[in-house]
């Protein structure tokens, strides 16, 4: 009687185990491209309405930083997946890592330049001989590409600053012109006092030298990997139902991005303005496209890519082989 109690019990104990191992959470960690803000609001709102929770995932978003390469993180197997623009990825694919593009959130860019009318610039042609603001880490690509197009040579018809992740050479006169995005830095230029009379901005969509930004990156080995495309899937899914949640509610977003931020320096007024201007980049939101990356918008970023002239971003046509739309396919089953 004993040993058959004891048996029942190992019995019960081994279900109890396999229970337990059937539900723990699979652990994956992605890398943003900068600290917590809006522009990564679907993520913090698919960790924070327990969307990842609920597909058996646990995740872990790493922020961002001037330091802080996702490509670097990525070859170095410290992540699973990172949010990056397509030039720095392409490019990095080109030296040696294979990224490759999983999904494509944002479908416009949102990258310009912001100009004091006051330096002079009223139009593209009156870049030469001024000094430009322009981030690197990646993120000079598009320009260079662009001042390729306009037949500038950087350092010898324009001047380039390398700027700091601020507004600072604008509001100080050292730069005619400088990098901004239209849901963040632009805005900090206006908060500091300059009036929007005042500026004038060239989108990079509107010159026709836009490339995709904000996209999922994972390395091309692991997609071979069925069970890493099963889990993937289920983070595509629980990430685009964040997204789609902070697109039609701007305001509860903000307070999930203010909640997460670690440094405190994320407020409110900021963040809600920011995600409206988040939102406009984001124009597959509430379909069934969202994060599709279409293969048309893939290959035009790539044709804007090679035509750099005599130093493009890539000096070769990578293919589909940077893309994927298998797990953006599983992730709708």
């Amino acid at each position: 009687m004993m040993k058959k109690l004891s048996i029942q019990l190992a019995l019960v104990a081994a279900a109890a185990a396999g229970s337990v191992g059937a539900h723990a959470a699979d652990k994956l960690t992605v890398q943003m491209k900068w600290v917590p803000q809006a522009q990564f609001a679907g993520y913090y709102v698919a960790a924070a309405k327990g969307y990842y929770k609920a597909e058996g995932l646990d995740v872990t978003i790493k922020p961002g930083g001037p330091d802080v390469s996702p490509v670097q993180v990525l070859a170095g197997n410290q992540a699973d997946a990172i949010v990056n623009w397509m030039p720095d990825a392409l490019a990095a694919r080109e030296a040696g890592v294979p990224l490759v593009n999983i999904a494509q959130i944002f479908d416009k860019s949102g990258l310009m330049l912001t100009c004091k009318k006051a330096s002079g610039v009223s139009s593209p042609k009156d870049f030469k001989g001024k000094t430009l603001g322009v981030w690197f880490g990646g993120n000079e690509y598009p320009f260079l590409n662009w001042m390729a197009k306009l037949g500038l040579k950087p350092d010898v018809d324009v001047k380039v600053l390398k700027q700091g992740f601020n507004v600072d050479p604008l509001l100080q006169n050292q730069a005619a012109c400088i990098s901004t995005m239209i849901y963040n830095e632009y805005w900090q230029v206006v908060d500091a006092g300059v009036k929007e009379a005042d500026l004038v901005t060239f989108f990079y969509e509107k010159e026709g030298v836009a490339s995709l930004e904000d996209g999922l990156y994972v390395l091309e080995g692991k997609l071979k990997d069925p069970a890493f495309v099963a889990r993937m899937a289920k983070f595509l899914k629980a990430t685009f139902k964040g997204w789609n949640d902070a697109v039609k509610n701007p305001e509860e977003a903000a307070k999930i991005v203010v909640a997460a931020d670690p440094s405190g320096s994320a407020t409110l007024p900021v963040q809600i303005r920011q995600m409206k201007n988040i939102a406009t980049l984001i124009g597959t939101a509430g379909t069934k496209k969202i994060g599709y990356l279409e293969p048309a918008a893939y290959e035009r970023t790539v044709k804007v890519l090679l035509a750099g002239g005599s130093s493009p971003v890539i000096k070769k046509d990578p293919g589909k082989a940077a893309m994927s739309h298998v797990v953006w396919e599983a992730a709708q089953k």
